[in-house]
Order: C-alpha cells, then structure tokens, then sequence
C-alpha cells in the first residue's frame, strides 16, 4: 500500500508567548525557531517515517519559502511532488505556544486554496486499489470533493482529519472512509460529542471514526464496537503536531500489519503522540525513524 497524502506544507513560525493576545493589543513574546509545517506535510513525514511508502502531493509559490520547503523535505524519506502556483506565496502557519504547552495557529492557505484536481491526476495515475488518501482541511471545497471523488474511483481508502473546520465538510462524508477529529471539531460538526458524535458520522457512511481526546484519550468507533484506549502519561510541552501524528501513526500501524483499525493501531498512536507533545516544535517534535520502529515493532 502507497499513502498518497493530498494537502498543505508551510513553514512554522513560533513564538512562545505568556498568554494570546486580545485585540488591539501588543505583547512581549520569544522566539521558538522555524521548521516545516503544514497539516498534509505533517502526516506525509510521521507516515514515512513509519515506513509506509508515501506521496506527499502540495502546493507552493515561486519564492524563497518555498526553496526552503524543497531543501527540509529532501530530510524525509518520503517522495514529495511540490506543485508551484502561479501568482501565489508559499503558506506561513505562526504558532503561539502558551506556557502549558497548549497552541493557538493562524495560517495562510493562499496556495493551498489554488490546488484543484487537474494539478493532481497525473501523479495519482500511479495510484490504485487498496491505496491509501489522506486529506485534511486546508483546501477549497470543490478541490476536496473532486480528489475524494476521484480516489473512490480508482479504489482507493479515503481517510480524512476535518482540520480546521469547513462548513462543506458535511457534504463529504459519504466519500469518506475514516475520519480523525478531535473533542472541539465532532462538537461543532456534529453537535454532540464522544460516542454520540462517532454515531452520528457512521450514520452518514464513515466506516470508522476515531476521536482524540487529549489527555483524556481516544476512541475508536465502527459498527461492531467502541474501544477506549488511555493517553500515555507525559510531560506535554507543546501540542503543535499531536493530532497528526496520532492519525499518520494509527493508519501507519494498520498498514504495515494489514489490518483495519484496531486496538493496537490506537495504542501506537497515543505512544508516538506522547512523544511529540514532550517536544518543542513541529518537524523536529515527531518521533523519529528509530523511535517508531520501536512502537511499530
């Protein structure tokens, strides 16, 4: 199986500030570094790192961000296929990181926003049954429905992470195989939460819903059962990257054993997410290569 993951990269800047800003105000803040972000790009790099052949498909400007973006991903053991838009900048996420470790992210989608199905087809001319399409937030609506459309087509699993929150996503969910989201995002997309919000996406076709709870946990929901797997204990730092880690690592799990969802899958999500919450940072947060071979092992 080949992950083709269709979605943003970015560069993230941090800033380490003492509480957010309120409006009209200016405040004193340190700076925490820069490294390559993007939620499709997140997960392509957790995913590769695991070992799962994968295809990080995204959209850039021409400009010295994204030379930037070229030059981190040639790190990563992942086939990258970075489309220039014409007449667009290369996206920026700016990450404020609150003293407990928790985050609030502003980012750009300019060129994420740009990419529609035609930039896409002749890359995924390589892809087929039982292949594995990972989406997220991040791009226009008519852009997301086409590749999910497309990827049903040919066969392919359609994992999605509703992040951030559109309000097309209800439109999808037909086209989606399993879904990733977190406590905040089933309440405003569903209207309830645990249990009750798995259900209700289920209900409109998912095959299997996973919540993440934060320290809470998360949940695993299909028609036959619902499983509850602990957080692992640690010390969270900063949480920018968590979710996708915990989705690369889960879908990574399940492909390298050839198995749907399951119990293990979440339990080697949580023990890489703990991981990076532990860490400063996006990129250089992830568990790396080794660390994963041991989880995965």
């Amino acid at each position: 199986m080949r992950a083709y993951i269709v979605g943003n990269v970015a560069i993230d800047e941090t800033i380490a500030v003492s509480e957010l800003p309120l409006v009209g105000a200016s405040i004193l803040g340190t700076a925490g570094g820069s490294d390559l972000g993007g939620k499709g790009t997140n997960q392509a790099v957790v995913m590769a790192r695991c070992g799962v052949p994968t295809t990080l498909v995204a959209p850039v400007g021409r400009d010295a961000r994204a030379d930037t973006i070229r030059h981190y991903l040639t790190e990563e053991p992942l086939q990258s296929e970075l489309i220039e838009m014409e007449g667009t900048s290369s996206d920026v996420s700016i990450i404020f990181r609150l003293p407990g470790g928790e985050n609030a992210i502003v980012t750009t989608t300019e060129s994420a926003q740009s990419l529609n199905l035609s930039h896409v087809t002749q890359i995924l001319s390589t892809a087929g049954p039982g292949d594995l399409m990972m989406l997220q937030g991040n791009l226009s609506d008519r852009t997301t429905r086409d590749i999910l459309e497309h990827a049903r087509t040919i066969g392919m699993i359609t994992a999605f992470n509703p992040s951030p929150v559109r309000s097309y996503f209800s439109d999808l969910w037909e086209l989606i195989d399993i879904a990733f989201l977190n406590k905040g995002e089933a309440q405003t997309l569903t209207g309830t939460t645990g249990r009750d919000a798995a259900e209700h996406l289920l209900d409109r076709g998912l095959r299997e819903v996973v919540l993440t709870l934060g320290g809470e946990g998360a949940m695993l929901v299909n028609r036959n059962a619902c499983l509850e797997v602990p957080a692992q204990a640690c010390d969270v730092v900063d949480t920018t990257g968590a979710g996708d880690t915990f989705m690369a690592v889960a879908l990574a799990s399940c492909a390298l054993r050839g198995q749907r969802l399951d119990r293990q899958a979440i339990e080697h999500a949580a023990a890489a997410a703990a991981i990076t919450v532990s860490r400063h940072g996006t990129r250089k947060a992830f568990p790396t290569v080794s660390e994963l071979e041991a989880i995965l092992k």
